[in-house]
């Protein structure tokens, strides 16, 4: 039975192997706030794959507590309407045609030095790429809110990555230039998820077994699964309903949510990105 399933799983997904050239002559910048340097190393990975050049954004007063000051001053800032000041951006914006802009992913959104940049700089006509660091999600939430902060902006499609999973980087990083025609060469474009379908047992502990006690998702269980083919295994969409809990500042309200899990073969699962 279980070969049975792999074979209609891998039948029914192609991965197919494609080439793309670059874009023609775009001057890219790569322009990132980090605290805690997660956002740094993908923004470094970008810019030197690229050629680019890069630049941190910079808060006047820095967000250099841990966890939990961070959190709290978050808090305190969106309660009373305050965004932080940064420090000026040296680079002169007008003359990139591609930017990237890099954060860390705070409250569903990128973090408040980015909120003041966008509110203060014009982005009209230029392409935006967006991509983030985070400890579930919120790469979807954030394009949502860049959007709107820059209407007549071209955002393009962005990459986003879990802290815990920061080796994965290189390889990420170098499929998604390529498949987006940044840089040259071949990667690999994955089939369609398979027809959604309730969970069986097996796939219900695949589910737990990726997101084990992550405090966010511990009262989560997954309903319905899809899944398509991966280069060495199997990624999986879980759509997972997370159990009524205690409201806590640090903690995203309960309710549906979609979790996609990777299993590479030999390796135990582990959760990509949680969308809400």
């Amino acid at each position: 039975m279980k070969k049975l399933k792999l074979f209609t799983i891998f039948a029914a997904m192609i991965m197919t192997l494609v080439s793309c050239g670059p874009k023609n002559a775009q001057k890219a910048l790569v322009l990132y706030y980090s605290q805690t340097d997660n956002t740094k190393l993908v923004a470094d990975e970008i810019a030197k794959r690229l050629n680019a050049d890069v630049e941190r954004i910079e808060a006047v007063n820095p967000y250099d507590g841990d966890f939990r000051q961070t959190i709290e001053r978050c808090m305190k800032e969106r309660n009373e309407g305050i965004i932080p000041d940064i420090q000026p951006v040296k680079s002169d914006i007008s003359k990139y045609d591609v930017i990237f802009i890099g954060y860390p992913v705070w409250f569903g959104t990128y973090a408040p030095p980015v909120i003041t940049f966008l509110k203060n700089t014009d982005l009209s006509g230029k392409k935006i790429v967006p991509f983030c660091t985070f400890g579930s999600g919120g790469l979807e939430s954030s394009l949502k809110d860049l959007s709107k902060a820059q209407p007549n902006a071209v955002i393009l499609e962005g990459y986003g990555v879990r802290a815990a999973r920061l080796d994965a980087v290189p390889q990420e990083i170098d499929q998604f230039l390529k498949a987006n025609g940044f840089i040259q060469g071949e990667y690999v474009r994955l089939g369609d998820f398979t027809e959604i379908k309730d969970v069986t047992t097996e796939d219900a502990a695949i589910f737990d077994a990726a997101v084990g006690d992550y405090p966010m998702m511990k009262n989560a269980r997954a309903e319905m699964v899809a899944s398509r083919a991966i280069p060495n295994g199997t990624e999986y969409l879980f759509v997972a309903a997370d159990q009524p809990r205690d409201p806590k500042p640090d903690m995203p309200p309960a309710g549906k949510m979609k979790v996609y899990v990777t299993v590479v073969n030999g390796e135990a699962p582990v959760f990509t990105k949680v969308v809400r």
